[in-house]
């Protein structure tokens, strides 16, 4: 009797202490959607524009946080989603471009993804839509549900279904969802925004098809005023409204499951537009981009905060919403020894090194209209396809903002789409001399550095590098940027020695 005693009086402590332990699980229902579009800038009602419809995207700022100043690290698809997953910039892990097909950019295997951290910190993780990454053991997620979706990842609507499957399963665990749609990128063939008007069967079952009418379209004070611009405007658009019925899907499955009060919601894009002067720059129509987060600890709704975030804080942020510290990365996988005998190396032992961050959290100041200590950013651009080598390295520093062109000798390489679009097109095939704001010429041929002042020149047409009165301002950007690189073991810093 005794001993049944001690045996039930056993059993009941072990009971209790694993329920207290359950209940102070510090990542218990606290989940985490992070939705990353394709190629969009500020084309959205809740950034200002009156001529497209994003009434998802306009709730989820009415319920979040809208930032007015956030920026991606790198104008270009996969390096800049490598950025997202990862919290480094993309000069420190190797992912300078592409990841697919002849491109082969690709990651360290010795960089922890925010997948695999959260994985370990007892997360489900799953993937929806476009990847884009390199190597998959690196960024792996538990899960990819893009079976059975019609149109692939331009069809948001069937991504979210998949989406709210994987999140109903019964499964104890917080999970992560990184939902990344195709639109508003550009489709196959030159102009092409996988628009389906004049098609009689709809290739996106369950998407609406939302039109414009280009001679409604004002196009962006960074691109020309012409029939082929605000046709291909009206295409873009329409991608647009198309991912946005995903968003809102996604939306009404949390708040209809109350999961809306357990799920950090961020809402961004890769890189800005896919028009030359924005995609594959850091001007500001390249980086300067949409960023919506929607807390559900932060009561505040509807609140706008000019921080200048960019990329690289994406990941602490979502770590600190989890209260996930990470674990040390693990030693370099050992390679096997081959090649020739004068050219092999004993393998060295490598101690666990903590895991560490270009970015910030950036939690404690959603609600915050100007923060203090949020007006300094970096980006660091080298390639988006392998044949366009244009390495820029960017500081904004209050309103002053200097680029960097490393290859200043060469002329701006073009996106092989960009370049055939017909918005580049009308202007090569015209005798216009301007694109823009700018000429054609200052787009192509660029000085080795580019100072501008964003209050008093937003759009980045008055270079003041080589005005006599802005040099103090020149030379104490150079040298944090110069530090930045230096800092982030950026390989480019031996450029300002030479070249």
């Amino acid at each position: 009797m005794i001993r049944l005693a001690f045996a039930l009086c056993l059993a009941l402590f072990l009971s209790a202490t694993l329920r207290a332990d359950d209940t102070k699980s510090p990542h218990n229902g606290r989940n985490v959607i992070l939705f990353v579009v394709d190629d969009q800038g500020f084309q959205a009602g809740c950034y200002g524009n009156k001529e497209i419809k994003t009434p998802n995207i306009d709730r989820l700022a009415a319920t979040g946080v809208r930032f007015t100043r956030a920026s991606c690290t790198s104008a270009s698809c996969s390096a800049s989603r490598s950025v997202l997953l990862t919290g480094l910039h993309n000069h420190a892990t190797g992912h300078y471009g592409h990841a697919h097909a002849y491109h082969h950019f690709s990651t360290y295997d010795t960089v922890k993804t925010l997948p695999v951290m959260l994985s370990e910190a007892g997360y489900r993780t799953c993937s929806i839509g476009k990847y884009h990454l390199a190597p998959e053991y690196v960024y792996h997620f538990e899960e990819y549900r893009n079976q059975g979706i019609v149109g692939g990842a331009r069809n948001s609507v069937m991504m979210a279904q998949n989406a709210i499957d994987w999140m109903k399963e019964e499964d104890e665990r917080p999970f992560f969802l990184y939902f990344c749609t195709s639109d508003p990128h550009r489709g196959p063939g030159p102009g092409n925004f996988a628009n389906f008007n004049n098609r009689e069967e709809n290739p996106y079952p369950g998407c609406e098809r939302i039109t414009y009418n280009p001679d409604d379209i004002t196009p962006p004070p960074w691109l020309p005023d012409n029939d082929e611009v605000r046709k291909e405007l009206a295409e873009y658009y329409q991608a647009i409204s198309r991912l946005d019925q995903g968003l809102g899907l996604l939306l009404d499955y949390l708040n209809e499951s109350g999961r809306e009060k357990e799920t950090l919601v961020i809402f961004l894009s890769d890189n800005g537009p896919p028009f030359p002067g924005a995609k594959t720059n850091l001007y500001q129509p390249g980086m300067n981009l949409p960023l919506l987060v929607r807390d559900p600890d932060v009561e505040k709704q509807g609140s706008v905060c000019d921080a200048r975030v960019t990329w690289v804080d994406i990941v602490p942020t979502i770590l600190d919403f989890c209260d996930v510290t990470p674990e040390p990365a693990p030693p370099i996988r050992p390679k096997e020894n081959v090649g020739p005998p004068e050219y092999r190396q004993p393998p060295r032992k490598q101690k666990l090194e903590p895991v560490t961050f270009h970015g910030r959290s950036f939690l404690d100041i959603l609600g915050k209209a100007s923060p203090e200590g949020w007006d300094e950013a970096f980006a660091s651009h080298t390639f988006h396809e392998i044949t366009m080598y244009y390495p820029m390295r960017v500081i904004i520093d209050g309103d002053h903002k200097l680029l960097f062109n490393i290859a200043h000798q060469l002329p701006y390489p073009f996106a092989s789409d960009l370049y055939a679009s017909p918005t580049w097109q009308s202007v090569l095939n015209s005798d216009e001399r301007m694109y823009g704001p700018r000429t054609v010429d200052s787009y192509i041929y660029r000085p080795r550095f580019e100072l501008y002042n964003l209050a008093e020149d937003p759009w980045e047409t008055n270079n003041l590098a080589t005005d006599s009165s802005h040099q103090e301002v020149l030379e104490k950007l150079q040298e944090k940027l110069r530090k930045w690189q230096n800092e982030t073991r950026d390989p480019w810093k031996l450029k300002w020695t030479y070249e």
